[in-house]
Order: structure tokens, then C-alpha cells, then sequence
């Protein structure tokens, strides 16, 4: 089975408000051409979940910067003046989580976990809201799991099934948010025909990719 689609079939997958994780570490991994894809959709009203808002120029940044957000979920917007500009205009929410709390949050939803335990946080507004539980002594709080109608992710190679490999600082994230949304679109440098990529190479199985798509500039 080829996944490899178009840029028209690709832009259907975009609606108003629904949630999108991004793949990517300071907009290094991130998948550019999807982001592209996005920002000419022209969807409206969208929640992001990442570890970072990049700049105002690269990664998820650039859908902020677009105007096309309503909220951000993330844990460092200290590169990004428009993210800056927005929050303190009111004009996006942006909640801000620990980086080790964020990438667990994502790894229990595609784990099956209920959750998380953390002592990151406690005793300062982190923990607001929160759930507290007492474990051997040791106060934690209670992090949920974070999901995404659609996850955007950028690998080093990709094979025609959806096998992927990852390359340096793109591994961390991108692997473990494709198994966290309802849809994931992968973006490659390299889309090989399946088994051109070792199995001792395959850093995220096929089952977790739906659509693959060829991906072009690279930022980071």
C-alpha cells in the first residue's frame, strides 16, 4: 500500500479547530511542506501541541504567526516574538508545560496510559488544578495525557508502507508524537519503495503512518 499523496489531497485533512501536534526541536524536524499546506488551507481556530513555537519564521511558529491559532500547548515560546505578541495581546492562550512533563503527557496517550506522575512542578503554579498523589513519601502530580485529531512529522527516510528512520535531533519528538493523534502525515527527504530501509533502521513502524508526503526545504 502507497501512502504517498498529493498536495490537493493533502490539504483536505485540514478543518477548523482541530488540534495539531508538530514534530520538531527549535523548528529542526519539523515538517516544512506540511506546514506550508496548512497555512494555505487557510483553517482557522487551531490548538497546537509541541515543544516549541520555533520562530516567527520556521516550524509551528509560522502557523502563529499566521494567525491561524487559537491556543498552544507547549513548553518554550522564548524565540518566538509573535507567539510573545499574541499572548500578551490575548489574542492566543498559550499553557505552558514542562519539556520532560510534555513529551511524557504525549507518550502516555499513545502508550494507553491514564497519565503520568511528576514531581516537576510541585509547589508552584504548575500544579494548580491539579490532581496531587503522596507515592513512598514523595508528593507528584497527576499529568494527563495530551492527544491530536492530527500529528505533522518530518523523518529522514520514509518507505512506501510508512516504515520510518529518524536522523539526530529529529528523533526525539517525532516518534513518539505519531503515536498520540488520529491521523499522522509523515514528510520525508527520502520516500524509498519497502525494503530499501533495514529493519534494524526502522526507528517508527508503518502502523503509525497514514500519509506520506515528499518534503522539500529544510529548516535547522
Amino acid at each position: 500500500m502507497n501512502k504517498q499523496i498529493d498536495q490537493g489531497a493533502l490539504k483536505s485533512l485540514f478543518k477548523d479547530d482541530m488540534t495539531i501536534m508538530v514534530g520538531g526541536f527549535m523548528a529542526t524536524g519539523s515538517p516544512e511542506e506540511v506546514i506550508d499546506a496548512i497555512i494555505e488551507s487557510g483553517v482557522k481556530g487551531l490548538t497546537l501541541i509541541g515543544n516549541d513555537t520555533a520562530t516567527a519564521t520556521t516550524g509551528m511558529g509560522r502557523l502563529v504567526a499566521s494567525g491561524q491559532v487559537k491556543k498552544v500547548i507547549t513548553s518554550h515560546i522564548g524565540l518566538n516574538h509573535i507567539t510573545i505578541q499574541k499572548l500578551n495581546a490575548g489574542e492566543i492562550e498559550v499553557e505552558l508545560v514542562p519539556q520532560g512533563t510534555i513529551i511524557e503527557r504525549i507518550r502516555a496517550k499513545g502508550c494507553g496510559l491514564g497519565g503520568i506522575l511528576t514531581p516537576t512542578g510541585v509547589g508552584t503554579v504548575v500544579e494548580e488544578g491539579k490532581e496531587k498523589l503522596e507515592v513512598d513519601g514523595r508528593t507528584y502530580l497527576l499529568e494527563k495525557p495530551l492527544s491530536a485529531d492530527l500529528a505533522i512529522i518530518r523523518a529522514d527516510k520514509v518507505d512506501e508502507l510508512g516504515n520510518c528512520r529518524f536522523v539526530g535531533t529529529t528523533r526525539n519528538f517525532n516518534p513518539i508524537i505519531a503515536m498520540a493523534a488520529d491521523t499522522v502525515i509523515c514528510e520525508a527527504e527520502e520516500i524509498l519503495t519497502v525494503g530499501k530501509i533495514h529493519p534494524d533502521d526502522v526507528m517508527l513502524p508503518h502502523i503509525f503512518i497514514d500519509h506520506i508526503i515528499k518534503g522539500g526545504k529544510i529548516y535547522g
